[in-house]
């Protein structure tokens, strides 16, 4: 509508500036000593849902950090639409490798650079922004609801408790989530499933202290040689993961399904050139877009033990840690899988270390309807801003509290990202196109103005 693109056009430069106030604050909800940050940040949104238009907005404590809750009611009648997204980001280790400060946000190229650009204060900003477009100009078409998290990224443990508690609270038609990616602004998409998580850390022992790999190499199990050797197990020259049991439940697509899921555009040259790679890798018989959304996986996430500091020492190293992966697919559940996971782990280790298996979080993997009201209005939402139709997507990460949405509270999700998958979320250098920013912004309030007249 030509109000919400004039009243954009007149409140770019604020909108942006406002992003990256947001981004200054290191949120990182992993580590403590960041817990002020946290719960300034979770003030900073509060705020910012209030200045855009909400009637109330509050801070919900949790035993961990706290959940932003808010919301504009205008019309009992009219659906009601549950916005949700985190403002906690991941860690920005290591540092070395940023080009610049990871919450000193800088734009280059028309690129924010800065941790949470995407993931997911930027996308999670684009909501709040577009209330404020709907709401100054007097186009509400649907009642919001804001649950703005602060531990997605640690597994969202305490929200699952918040949802139980808040059911009237939270009451909606649809959930409306941008916490994920699109293949491009020129083929815009729309994710139609997730991966879940299973996350584990394991911890491998050998002698009761680090030893002289002189005087003892050769007669005492080196626990990371151990570690290593373990790991590289638990795949086959296949590339399948060997866990007992780990592929029963997998659902596996039809022939038609595969080839659609193949027509979404992909150059796997650019692809690889992109990445740095010279060649990709990953279960054998199934292509990139295949493995990357709707195939399980095992990976290590982190590896270490005994010295890794400048110089040499050495030394056999009393204990060696992993921390590892695992990405589900429709019927896996994450508690079984990672129960298979302890079993199997403990069954290949050697009698001469001993290893202890700690889960972490974990999500189940979702499928979220294509044929619904609210999808449908999410790609004539995308057809219209973008000017062609939205292409339908598997993502291969995982928002672990999708699945409690409908199992708690009984709604469906759209997830209607504007990221892109090289913006290196999770890693350092992270960034977000302003483009997609004010592109969010702008088709946000469409999917709202069709849901509403769609609902009718």
């Amino acid at each position: 509508m030509q109000v919400w693109n004039e009243y954009l056009e007149s409140n770019k430069q604020r909108f942006l500036d406002e992003l990256l106030d947001l981004l200054r604050i290191p949120s990182v909800s992993a580590d403590s000593k960041y817990k002020g940050d946290v719960a300034r940040c979770a003030d900073s949104v509060m705020e910012n849902l209030l200045k855009a238009g909400c009637d109330k907005a509050e801070i919900c404590p949790t035993e961990g950090h706290p959940i932003v809750y808010g919301e504009k009611m205008v019309n009992p009648a009219a659906p009601t639409v549950l916005v949700y997204g985190h403002y906690d980001v991941q860690p920005a280790d290591p540092l070395n490798l940023w080009h610049s400060g990871p919450f000193e946000p800088l734009i280059k190229d028309g690129k924010i650079f800065a941790r949470g650009a995407c993931d997911d204060k930027g996308q999670m900003f684009m909501h709040v922004k577009a209330l404020e477009v709907m709401n100054s100009t007097n186009t509400l078409a649907c009642n919001i609801k804001f649950m703005i998290e602060g531990e997605e990224e640690v597994g969202s443990s305490n929200l699952g408790i918040f949802l139980e508690n808040n059911k009237e609270k939270l009451k909606a038609d649809i959930v409306l989530v941008s916490d994920t990616s699109m293949i491009s602004m020129e083929h815009p998409s729309i994710e139609s499933g997730l991966r879940g998580l299973a996350y584990m850390e394991v911890e491998v022992t050998g002698p009761n202290r680090d030893l002289h790999s002189g005087v003892y190499g050769g007669a005492v199990h080196n626990p990371a040689n151990a570690l290593c050797k373990m790991i590289a197990s638990m795949h086959d020259e296949n590339n399948h993961i060997t866990i007992p049991g780990f592929y029963e439940k997998v659902l596996n697509l039809s022939a038609d399904e595969r080839k659609a899921l193949n027509t979404a555009p992909f150059d796997l040259e650019e692809y690889k050139k992109e990445l740095d790679v010279a060649e990709v890798w990953g279960e054998k018989d199934f292509t990139t877009l295949e493995r990357t959304g709707v195939r399980p996986t095992l990976d290590v996430n982190g590896i270490w033990g005994g010295y890794t500091g400048e110089g040499a020492k050495t030394v056999l190293p009393g204990k060696a840690f992993a921390k590892i992966s695992m990405r589900l697919v429709p019927n896996q559940n994450s508690d079984e899988i990672a129960a298979m996971f302890q079993k199997h782990f403990e069954s290949i280790a050697p009698k001469s270390v001993k290893v202890k298996v700690t889960a972490h979080h974990g999500g189940e993997p979702v499928v979220t309807p294509t044929d619904s009201i609210a999808y449908k209005a999410a790609e004539l939402a995308i057809k219209t801003s973008f000017g062609k139709d939205p292409i339908p997507t598997r993502g291969g990460g995982s928002i672990p509290i999708i699945a409690l949405f409908e199992k708690t509270l009984g709604l469906k999700t759209v997830l209607m990202g504007f990221g892109l998958d090289n913006d290196n979320i999770h890693s350092p250098n992270e960034k977000y196109d302003v483009a997609n920013y004010y592109k969010g912004i702008e088709t946000i309030p469409y999917f709202h103005k069709f849901y509403a007249e769609m609902s009718k």
